[in-house]
């Protein structure tokens, strides 16, 4: 399994997948090999998840770079060291590692996950040395309209994606609108290589959990969101001008709502936009926390916020699985037309607006405060719930990686 994100790397939703996927593979018969990244290349480390590795998962960590910091100068670097991402000295290092590997330990399959691009592209290459069979698992479309915005980057992209979909024995994909890309994308592939396996939440991520205390705040509502919020396809202008609307007319006040960004790895950017639209006084920044106390915090919340611009129709959040086993009220600002907005609606989910319109959020928002005031709870059934786990996904990549050895 190769996979840049694992753990101690701290900043990513990726990680989960796969640390998920190995933590659960072994109880169905299929021995986890992980060949990851050295910590070096982690701009970010926590090491509290390398105890969630089991004893049955063997971890192995070839040399890595990250450009933008180790071979940069006054902060520039030629492009040419970033293609196709900022780790491809991984890719190099890697190719020698994961043959001896092979020849060690003489794995079944070669699985991949992107992002990053360079994990693709080493999985391309041990399967094309090899003759292995290869499975790719795109957590995120590769290639898009204007994405990546570098011309040489999204040349790289489209080549790497083009041989993952031609020589993997099946191309694994995280939402309906993803596989369907893929399918229109590439019409001389056969449907049944093209495989919907989504993201999910860990049951035993949550057992022994305990929500957060909180101090006596009154009437006050907490709303959460939790995760890195992009410029482009999260970006929360219009969410902020509704709500300096709000707080302007006395809707809202800081007795009422209270609005906690944590991990949003784009602070600078949104605190411009908080002073901007003067709602300092409902909305604030929070740093990240462990896994276990982002969990924590979601249990203690009154709200869970999604935000996701109609750009990503084609992708779900991962946090959105955790928010839907955490049981708390969602608002997701989205698409109504998307995965995510599609994703929920068919568990009877539909507070949702788009995060473009501001009166669809004030008028949204408004419902959505009046029905927690209300103690509205948000009850999935157990079986329902229970597919959207790592636990069930896991079972449906042993279906796959069965189907590819008995070929």
């Amino acid at each position: 399994m190769i996979a840049y994100h694992f753990p101690p790397l701290q900043g990513s939703s990726g990680i989960q997948r796969t640390l998920r996927f190995a933590q659960h593979l072994p109880q169905f018969g299929w021995q986890p090999i992980i060949l990851t990244a050295n910590t070096k290349a982690y701009e970010n480390v926590n090491s509290a998840q390398l105890s969630e590795v089991i004893d049955q998962v063997s971890v192995y960590r070839s040399f890595a770079l990250d450009t933008a910091r180790h071979l940069s100068i006054l902060k520039r670097y030629p492009r040419i060291l970033a293609v196709p991402d900022r780790w491809i000295t991984w890719w190099l290092a890697s190719i020698p590692k994961g043959l001896y590997l092979i020849r060690t330990l003489k794995p079944d399959v070669i699985w991949s996950t992107f992002p990053t691009a360079t994990a693709h592209l080493i999985g391309y290459t041990l399967s094309r040395i090899t003759g292995l069979p290869w499975v790719t698992d795109f957590r995120d479309p590769m290639v898009q309209p204007d994405y990546p915005p570098n011309p040489l980057v999204y040349r790289s992209y489209q080549w790497i994606e083009q041989q993952a979909i031609r020589y993997s024995a099946h191309t694994i994909v995280t939402t309906p609108g993803t596989k369907k890309d893929y399918i229109q994308r590439f019409p001389t592939i056969p449907e049944s290589r093209f495989r919907l396996i989504e993201n999910g939440y860990d049951e035993l991520s949550f057992s022994g959990v305990l929500p957060q205390q909180r101090a006596q705040q009154g009437k006050q509502l907490i709303l959460i969101h939790s995760g890195i919020i992009y410029s482009s396809e999260r970006d929360p202008t219009i969410f902020f001008e509704a709500l300096s609307d709000l707080l302007r007319e006395k809707r809202v006040s800081s007795d009422s709502l209270k609005i906690i960004l944590r991990a949003t790895y784009n602070d600078n950017y949104l605190q411009q936009l908080i002073k901007r639209y003067e709602i300092e006084s409902i909305v604030s920044l929070a740093p990240p926390i462990s896994y276990k106390e982002a969990i924590a915090e979601m249990l203690s919340a009154d709200g869970l916020l999604i935000l996701q611009a109609s750009n990503c129709n084609n992708q779900i959040p991962a946090k959105l699985y955790e928010y839907l086993r955490a049981q708390k009220p969602i608002l997701a600002l989205t698409d109504p037309e998307g995965d995510t907005a599609l994703k929920l609606k068919s568990l009877g989910i539909n507070t949702i607006a788009r995060l473009d319109s501001k009166l669809e959020i004030i008028e949204m928002l408004q419902t959505y405060l009046e029905s927690i005031q209300k103690k509205f709870t948000q009850d999935i059934p157990i079986d329902q719930l229970y597919l959207n786990s790592r636990e069930a996904r896991t079972v449906e990549l042993v279906h796959v990686l069965d189907e590819v050895v008995k070929k």
